[in-house]
């Protein structure tokens, strides 16, 4: 991933996925406490995922906040939509991910939904496979938003220009959408 990415020059929304109480077994009975996991992101190419455990609610969204935060990813994005599919796995949970044309909406089931959503996707098809967990799903769909390749760096890949590896109303139609609101990193 290479630079980080500063959340307080961002702004951000957060979506609370999945609250869970979770319990220990101790020698006196059982200890209840309370896992989140959220969701955060700009709708403009950035999103995280965090999870966080605590014995109050409150201050379990507060830490998954604070976690998602400091694993932000940048999302490449041709005008609305990914620039290529692809499918993720993550533990036992596989994400299939297409572009979609221009008014299709988001296709995707909640947890799927939340992401792509706070990443400023605005059209794409998903299926997920294998495990539910809103947890892995989640996790799937970050790993594979981030796996996703920029025309760019398959064309420096490949020794080739853009123009060469996808033809030129392509390339133009990427070149756009690159200069419209790219945040500079330090």
């Amino acid at each position: 991933m290479g630079r980080h990415i500063d959340p307080d020059n961002l702004d951000l929304k957060e979506h609370l996925v999945r609250i869970n109480r979770v319990s220990k077994v101790v020698k006196g009975g059982k200890r209840f406490a309370f896992s989140a996991l959220v969701v955060v992101g700009d709708q403009n190419g950035h999103v995280g995922v965090g999870l966080g455990k605590a014995g109050e609610v409150p201050e379990a969204i507060r830490k998954a906040n604070e976690d998602a935060k400091k694993n932000l990813i940048r999302v490449p994005m041709v005008r609305h939509t990914i620039p290529h599919a692809h499918t993720a796995e993550f533990g036992a949970t596989k994400v299939m991910m297409k572009p979609a044309s221009a008014g299709t909406g988001v296709i995707a089931g909640g947890a799927v939904r939340a992401v792509v959503e706070l990443a400023g996707i605005k059209d794409i098809l998903t299926k997920t496979l294998g495990s539910k967990n809103p947890t892995n799903v989640v996790y799937t769909v970050v790993k594979g938003l981030s796996e996703l390749l920029k025309a760019e760096d398959v064309a420096a890949r490949r020794g080739k220009t853009v123009e060469e590896l996808v033809g030129k109303k392509v390339a133009a139609v990427i070149q756009e959408t690159q200069h419209a609101a790219v945040p500079s990193y330090n």
